[in-house]
């Protein structure tokens, strides 16, 4: 479980193929509070630790992984979001985050507005995930506030601090980005459909 409030940026350092999967190494300052079997959010995507070297670790993602996400993506240099798990008794200051990407989406707009930025997104209308005005969704692991939410395509409004601190920074109009819908809203969703 995690809050989609963004620890750090990690550098990934190296790809790997093997077979079907595909292992990232990634430098990062957290990489000597990690340990093996950890679950650590990767642009939202919860992949477990399976290496650690001094101040970088690896990850495996699996086919499902590479095929939902955006992660297959990521090419050496890359800056990724990263967020250990949640620990028990600790503030919640984004919101529920499974690390479970639902789809992916495409960035159409990104507009400065004195002050904050609006990004624009559209996703898939045919897999009815939905966002409501006020709502949260998490973008590539960051936690937002939805603004004008439609059938399939929403806005967030970033502010300097985040967009300095995260991949918002080099996020540019067409990039694939990891979609998590709010999980309260999915259940909602679900109940109301069936």
């Amino acid at each position: 479980m995690f809050t989609g409030i963004i620890e750090t940026l990690g550098v990934v350092t190296n790809i790997e193929k093997e077979q079907e999967n595909i292992h990232f190494t990634i430098k990062s300052n957290i990489t000597n509070e990690l340990k093996i079997d950890q679950s650590v959010a990767h642009n939202g995507v919860c992949l477990t630790v399976v290496a650690i070297n001094k101040d970088e670790y690896t990850v495996t993602a699996i086919k499902e992984t590479i095929d939902k996400t955006n992660i297959g993506f990521l090419k050496t240099s890359s800056e990724v979001n990263l967020e250990r798990a949640m620990k028990l008794g600790d503030r919640l200051d984004g919101h529920i985050v499974q690390g479970h990407v639902d789809e992916t989406g495409i960035c159409t707009n990104i507009e400065n507005q004195n002050g904050s930025t609006l990004f624009t997104f559209q996703y898939h209308a045919e897999k009815n995930n939905i966002t409501i005005e006020k709502g949260s969704i998490t973008v590539n692991g960051v936690s937002l506030t939805v603004v004008n939410s439609k059938k399939n395509s929403f806005s967030v409004a970033i502010i300097p601090y985040t967009l300095n601190n995260t991949s918002f920074k080099t996020l540019k109009i067409n990039d694939k980005v990891n979609l998590e819908f709010d999980v309260i809203g999915k259940y909602v969703a679900r109940l109301t459909k069936n």
